[in-house]
């Protein structure tokens, strides 16, 4: 007899977790990734319990992508619900506080009801600087000699020093397995979007990961926070790097306006964060680095 999941039951089950997760390995590392429909309403209100505030109308609670060194147990994944941890539940955020009379004299009727949408208790454009959540572990070597002052602890820490080398990653190397996950979508009431996707392409020597999160408010500002983590697989070397951009919305249509494109062409390219990451102003930008080789 078949198991009729009821819409508050949790789901889905370990069973179809293990099943719908794909893992390509790459010398000493494990690629994960999990694709699975948006989370049913039981899920749901649990996850908005947790987080203390509503959660986006399109979440997907049960992707992920997840990066594991076997050896020594070193480990970085994306999850909807940690990406929407660091989303401000405060409400003093900038883009309540900043933009809330820019948003609300940009609409055909300007209310004490359109600001009282943006002055919400959280910030309900979900943007979030979430860069993965990284399980730093010790050696098993180090761990069976360990001592409180003696530890070999493997972590990110910041690499001032060291840049992805975005000229290797250009090269038309066969790329062995990709995928792309969706965490979260939210429409921001009808003005806007905010999406938080992974995309992650390995190949032979090397790999990269691009976690970003994408959000536009009509009228009033766009933002792109770009996660991107390089793996080289020789070397057994992670590098992270967290890069934030952000400009007013007027300056961006600006932008596209300058380049050609028509109206309906620049209405095209705010949906996509791929022709309008280019033109935004870098506000924050820093580098981590792990050697996991033993």
């Amino acid at each position: 007899m078949n198991h009729i999941t009821s819409p508050n039951e949790p789901y889905p089950d370990p069973a179809v977790l293990s099943q719908a997760t794909t893992t390509h390995t790459q010398g000493a590392f494990a690629i994960s990734s999990r694709k699975l429909p948006i989370s049913k309403s039981g899920p749901i209100d649990e996850m908005s319990r947790r987080l203390g505030i509503p959660i986006p109308e399109m979440i997907f609670g049960d992707n992920l992508v997840a990066i594991d060194h076997a050896p020594s147990g070193w480990r970085i994944e994306f999850t909807a619900e940690a990406a929407l941890d660091l989303v401000d539940k405060t409400g003093a955020n900038m883009l309540q506080v900043a933009y809330a009379g820019e948003w609300s004299s940009s609409r055909e009727k300007s209310t004490a009801h359109d600001i009282r949408e943006v002055v919400k208790p959280y910030d309900w454009s979900y943007s979030t600087a979430y860069a993965g959540t990284e399980t730093a572990t010790t050696t098993a070597a180090a761990a069976a000699t360990a001592t409180d002052n003696a530890t070999d602890s493997k972590s990110l820490t910041p690499a001032a020093d060291k840049s992805i080398p975005l000229e290797l990653l250009k090269r038309r190397d066969p790329i062995l397995f990709f995928d792309e996950v969706v965490l979260f979508e939210s429409e921001l009431d009808d003005n806007g979007i905010s999406i938080y996707s992974v995309k992650v392409r390995v190949m032979e020597q090397r790999m990269l990961l691009l976690a970003r999160l994408y959000m536009r408010l009509d009228n009033v500002v766009v933002r792109v926070r770009d996660t991107r983590v390089y793996v080289d697989f020789a070397q057994e070397e992670v590098m992270r790097e967290y890069t934030a951009k952000e400009d007013s919305f007027a300056n961006v249509k600006r932008g596209l306006l300058m380049s050609g494109l028509t109206p309906d062409g620049i209405t095209s390219a705010l949906r996509d964060a791929n022709q309008v990451a280019h033109l935004l102003p870098v506000v924050e930008q820093h580098v981590e680095a792990v050697s996991l080789s033993s």
